[in-house]
């Protein structure tokens, strides 16, 4: 590993699933600060115990997060350093740390980002997509109501979300009934010995999920065939005026109802 560990606060990506996941960097890292800040020991301990890390944890979880703050950041005045994971991907992407990373950042310490695993790239390097953007919302609420307005209101957005094995069906039956024609992606145990990835219109989905291991699943944006090729005679019209690519698009945009990428390469391909 290129350089000396800083006293400082390292954001540290560990495997979503399969151990082998990690990468050097991280494996350094883990081992060469002074402690180590998770979401669960014995999670982390496996870890820990498989590539012989001997540094040692600290619980972090959303439970202790304010009570936890103090003790490290007196660590980084004493010229320590820190390591946070979560018990499985990346650090604040729906797993604690956000207090922590806002309070070393503001008492004037680095926070280092050790790249690595993450169950949403995971999914979307597996599936294909019309549109290259995303929108990522974390979990969904609990409230069915909330639920269909976030599907209702994303229609041209490719939605990735993360879902309870124990909730995912009825998700699925909301999905279904506020659109009926909705293309879904579903990633199951990734990187694990029983991985699923199945891409298929949601209401295949129900009655043949194997209701085990944690969902990442991706709602498809929809593509209105009729729009595109409006699209593209109107584009063409602006074309022939002269205008700018940025003018083109801005007014597409203000037109239609449309994603400002997917005009972008429509535009793009005349």
């Amino acid at each position: 590993m290129a350089g000396e560990i800083e006293n400082a606060l390292y954001s540290v990506a560990t495997p979503i699933g399969n151990l082998g996941d990690i990468t050097f960097r991280a494996l350094e890292v883990l081992k060469s600060v002074d402690v180590i800040a998770c979401e669960d020991t014995r999670v982390t301990s496996r870890l820990c115990e498989k590539y012989e890390i001997k540094t040692r944890l600290v619980s972090y979880h959303k439970f202790s997060e304010n009570k936890r703050v103090t003790l490290f950041l007196d660590y980084l005045k004493q010229k320590k350093s820190i390591a946070l994971v979560s018990d499985a991907g990346t650090p604040l992407v729906s797993d604690p740390g956000e207090i922590l990373v806002k309070s070393v950042i503001e008492a004037g310490f680095k926070v280092i980002p050790v790249c690595g695993a993450s169950a949403v790239v995971t999914l979307l390097q597996s599936v294909p997509r019309a549109d290259e953007s995303f929108k990522f919302i974390g979990f969904l609420p609990r409230v069915k109501g909330q639920i269909e307005e976030i599907f209702l209101k994303n229609k041209k957005e490719n939605l990735v979300f993360y879902e309870s094995p124990n909730r995912i069906e009825e998700t699925i039956k909301i999905l279904t009934n506020v659109r009926p024609l909705a293309l879904l992606s579903c990633g199951r145990e990734l990187t694990k010995k029983f991985e699923e990835i199945k891409t298929a219109p949601a209401a295949d989905f129900l009655g043949n999920l194997t209701q085990k291991g944690e969902f990442v699943c991706m709602v498809h944006c929809e593509i209105n065939d009729d729009i595109e090729a409006q699209i593209i005679e109107k584009a063409s019209t602006l074309k022939s005026l002269r205008l700018c690519d940025k003018d083109i698009i801005n007014v597409l945009c203000a037109f239609f109802d449309f994603p400002k990428n997917r005009v972008k390469e429509i535009l793009y391909k005349l």
